[in-house]
């Protein structure tokens, strides 16, 4: 099933789920930009310099390798997953922020993944040949992060009400077929998981946990409203695994870099709970306050 699941499959599952993320966009996401200029260019650099410096700062301190720290690179470098718009209701976010967010970051992502590879490739596996800027893996990147949103957005734009229909049942199939994708790279590089399950575990959980503080902090440092803090935690602590995954097998063609992906997709689900309950109780807080003075 692995082998069948990665060669074919998996291109399918992330044009699925990416195919979703562009059923709920408009150009107007795209614009919203404009509305919270602040909160959106601090999120961005959060997501596209800082956490990438902070993975490769764990990576030395947790002592990860080769193609592993590859691909925690490329973990690092994915754009938003799917759930965290979930998380971020919960937690009191903003969700418009959180869809024009992962709107830009995706289309940042095709220049911004290659340039990160190419830095890991040197950095960890110098005799391998590295994605850098080749026209064919560029191309190929292109086609599974955007694409399949264009589509979407075409089949909204021309078929609103088909895609309002559509858009909860694909982005539960999206779910489920991200569960599918984790649980079968997990089982095609269960000897390479289990030989460093440790140290892999404990970069993942302390990445999410600084990704969700550097995504709620910073902002907040900067005078970001406070809802608005909160998209930008969920949208940077919760990285899309599926696509760091299939860049992985099907671009890289390289099973033991989709490891990282697969673990941070189970493990991440931990902070980012414990984070939404946290904000959330938070915003019950902040809110009873007026009802108290009165």
């Amino acid at each position: 099933m692995g082998s069948t699941l990665f060669a074919v499959l998996l291109p399918i599952a992330l044009a699925l789920i990416m195919f979703g993320l562009g059923l709920t966009l408009t150009t107007e996401d795209f614009r919203r930009v404009l509305r919270y200029p602040r909160a959106a260019v601090v999120a961005l650099v959060c997501q596209m310099v800082v956490l990438p410096a902070v993975c490769l700062g764990l990576i030395f301190l947790f002592g990860l390798t080769g193609a592993l720290a590859a691909g925690m690179m490329l973990l690092a470098a994915s754009p938003g997953g799917p759930s965290a718009n979930l998380f971020s209701h919960l937690a009191g976010g903003n969700v418009a922020l959180n869809i024009t967010l992962r709107a830009v970051n995706s289309v940042l992502a095709v220049f911004t993944l290659p340039l990160v590879l190419a830095l890991s490739f040197r950095l960890f596996l110098p005799d391998a040949e590295s994605i850098g800027l080749r026209p064919d893996k560029f191309a190929q990147v292109f086609a599974i992060v955007l694409v399949p949103v264009a589509i979407g957005m075409v089949v909204h734009h021309r078929r609103t009400a088909f895609a309002e229909r559509m858009r909860g049942k694909v982005k539960v199939l999206s779910i489920g077929v991200l569960a599918l994708v984790v649980t079968a790279a997990v089982a095609k590089n269960f000897a390479t998981l289990t030989e460093n399950i440790g140290p892999l575990a404990a970069v993942c959980l302390v990445f999410a946990v600084l990704s969700l503080g550097v995504g709620y902090f910073v902002p907040k440092a900067l005078d970001v409203a406070e809802d608005q803090a909160v998209a930008s935690a969920m949208e940077i602590g919760i990285h899309n695994g599926a696509i760091a995954i299939a860049v992985a097998a099907t671009v890289l063609v390289n099973d033991t870099m989709a490891v990282p992906g697969a673990v941070y997709g189970v493990l991440m689900n931990i902070p980012a709970a414990a984070a939404a309950y946290l904000m959330a109780r938070r915003a019950r807080r902040r809110a009873a306050e007026p009802a108290r003075a009165v």
